[in-house]
């Protein structure tokens, strides 16, 4: 459920109509809903009543690379919510927006020393470790600071998600995690070294998962691997089971598991484990509470085709390019007409191409459109080929709204080049 809803012929985000946002902000844009935002907050928590945590309450980390704008991260923070990061860029946007350091769980198979450094000083919950060599840096690090990092080996369990294989990161051949049949070889070293504290087991399998199946799999092994690590001396607090549950961006095609269902699924593979669990859901939060505001340039007619010419283009809005993507794509003005047509932005790549011969409502020259389903891997995947600039993102809340990222000038993009003196004239 999201809340861009029709109210006198006119899309409104909440109580604010999207001709509105248009008009005073500029088109593409991203429209992100605060109502929408907290419904999901709020489901997914329900979802987890049931769930076992070690008589502690199970900590949601946002996984920040899908929407890391500050103030969809600060309206998250408010709400209890932490965060899961990838850099020390998306570590600093957490603790900027106001999330605690002891709810910030930093994953990823990359970390410098330096961003194992940031994180350390921040006093963060926990490192999700991906190498045994990761663990080896951390711990250099660690002593050179005189504090111990908490760490949990993230496990690659050899599952197949059943997602795009873009996002599919749970099988042997992916680069993420350490093989769980070498997991108590990594734990058995990890604890041996100085400034690591082994504390937890990481995992996780992939994103936009439409079934639960693969999901139970993997943490049967991790549960299996619980008891393992535990008969071996070693304390374990916690579990983090990742994220990855599917949204619905496909009207026509079955949706994915509620989180209802997952958390029914989660009560019944965990029972018994005795840990804090520890949840990444992204998409599953921001998807359905951004939408891509875009006007169309012009209507073509070609040899065989339709063609709807937008002003957003793969640049602002790349998941279509790069992993096929489905987005619903409306008027926000609908005439209660329909037209087939292919939707195109204005980048010089035939990549730029949003939808292939798909029945929409009828758009001509100057309406408004809207891209459904966009407020996660949108904006923040965004860049600038053909010089385009990165567009603005609003945040809307009731019948207020503010623009939380200016668009940037095209001035300010060429601004950022330097020319050196010997081609100066």
């Amino acid at each position: 459920m999201d809340h861009f809803t029709l109210k006198d012929g006119v899309t409104h985000a909440e109580d604010v109509p999207l001709t509105l946002i248009a008009e005073a902000v500029g088109t593409p844009a991203y429209v992100y809903s605060t109502a929408t935002i907290e419904r999901h907050v709020r489901v997914f928590r329900e979802a987890l009543d049931k769930v076992e945590s070690a008589g502690q309450p199970t900590l949601v980390a946002f996984a920040v690379k899908a929407n890391p704008n500050a103030a969809v991260l600060a309206t998250l923070a408010q709400l209890g919510l932490g965060a899961d990061v990838v850099s020390e860029g998306e570590l600093l946007r957490a603790l900027h927006a106001g999330v605690p350091a002891d709810r910030i769980v930093f994953s990823g198979v990359g970390k410098t020393a330096d961003e194992m450094a940031r994180a350390l000083k921040a006093g963060i919950l926990q490192f999700n470790v991906e190498s045994e060599p990761e663990v080896e840096t951390l711990s250099a690090v660690a002593q050179s600071l005189g504090v111990t990092a908490r760490i949990a080996f993230r496990v690659n369990p050899d599952v197949d998600a059943m997602t795009h294989a873009k996002i599919s990161t749970g099988k042997a051949e992916n680069k993420f995690g350490i093989p769980i049949d070498r997991a108590r070889a990594s734990y058995f070293t990890a604890s041996r070294l100085p400034g690591i504290e082994p504390v937890g087991v990481a995992v996780h399998i992939g994103s936009q998962l439409t079934d639960l199946g693969p999901l139970a799999d993997a943490f049967a092994k991790v549960g299996q691997l619980i008891v393992q690590l535990r008969t071996d001396g070693h304390v374990i607090r916690t579990a983090d089971l990742g994220g990855g549950l599917g949204v619905p961006y496909d009207p026509t095609v079955p949706h994915p598991p509620t989180p209802a269902e997952y958390g029914a699924m989660v009560a019944e593979a965990t029972a018994g484990w005795n840990v804090r669990l520890i949840f990444e859901p992204g998409r599953l939060i921001v998807a359905n509470a951004g939408i891509l505001l875009t006007r169309v340039v012009r209507v073509k007619t070609g040899a065989a085709e339709r063609f709807v010419i937008v002003d957003a283009a793969m640049n602002d809005l790349l998941r279509p390019s790069l992993y096929d993507a489905w987005h619903d794509i409306r008027a926000v003005v609908p005439r209660g007409s329909k037209m087939t047509a292919n939707v195109v932005g204005p980048v010089c790549e035939l990549g730029d191409t949003f939808a292939t011969q798909r029945e929409l409502d009828v758009l001509e020259e100057g309406d408004l459109a809207m891209f459904m389903t966009a407020g996660a891997y949108g904006a923040t995947m965004a860049s600038t080929y053909n010089s385009r600039a990165l567009t603005a993102e609003v945040l809307v809340n009731g019948a207020d709204y503010a623009v939380v990222r200016q668009r940037q000038p095209i001035e300010a993009l060429i601004a950022l080049d330097s020319v050196p003196d010997w081609l100066r004239l």
